[in-house]
């Protein structure tokens, strides 16, 4: 077992003692997990579950969504922000699916190896690693990592991986460095530490657990104390 490994089993055995041990379950079916994961860009979870919800409710099926004029779709789902663009490309999607599959239908995903499924998601209109990430663990059960701005922002700040390297690169690296059978455990404990304590703006590193495995917090509890020194020393 390498150093970082160990080190990422410790920092979920730490976050689940405070956040508890998610349990996986699939949350809706593939092209569901798909659709609502397009609608939840650049949107708060509760917008984009409102916007889901009343896309559900007006169309009684994909062809139906496929087909509907696409300013009807846009109005229909106007409550998940960016309106216009999402509904162009979930009918672009759903077009691409059907003259691929012939069908609108994913669960043919479940036969494939990750990789090759992640690719077929990937080569969607306007599906990225994130997306596709998605799809594929919280639907399929997957060892495939999703990278949020919270998971991205605690494993940056952990020294798991440089936050250079940006949100899209993260997503091949964190999945060499997590074992798989702790990927979607992982996933769940950053995100909920990213929401209550790693906190973009201010960290509440008084109350973390991981401070001692934490770059972030060594570096700047440093540089917090070398300005407090100085200032005694100016006073003095």
């Amino acid at each position: 077992m390498t150093s970082t490994e160990t080190r990422i089993r410790e920092i979920v055995r730490r976050l689940e003692a405070c956040y508890g041990v998610p349990e996986w379950q699939p949350r809706m079916s593939p092209l569901d997990e798909l659709i609502s994961c397009i609608l939840s860009q650049h949107t708060s979870d509760a917008n984009s579950f409102r916007a889901f919800g009343q896309l559900k409710e007006r169309f009684c099926s994909w062809e139906a969504v496929e087909q509907a004029p696409t300013k009807e779709l846009a109005d229909t789902i106007r409550s998940g922000g960016l309106a216009d663009s999402k509904a162009a490309r979930i009918q672009a999607v759903l077009r691409t699916i059907r003259e691929k599959v012939g069908a609108y239908d994913l669960d043919f995903l479940r036969q494939m190896p990750d990789d090759e499924a992640r690719r077929w998601l990937m080569a969607l209109p306007g599906v990225g690693p994130k997306t596709a990430a998605i799809v594929l663990c919280f639907a399929l059960g997957r060892p495939v990592i999703p990278v949020d701005t919270h998971v991205f922002r605690v494993a940056w700040r952990l020294g798991l991986i440089e936050k250079r390297v940006g949100e899209s690169k993260a997503h091949d690296l964190l999945q060499a460095l997590v074992p798989p059978e702790l990927i979607y455990r992982f996933h769940v404990a950053l995100i909920e530490h990213g929401r209550r304590v790693c906190k973009a703006l201010r960290p509440r590193c008084e109350v973390c657990p991981l401070t001692d495995l934490c770059v972030y917090y060594q570096e700047n509890s440093v540089s917090m104390s070398n300005r407090g020194e100085k200032r005694k020393d100016a006073a003095s």
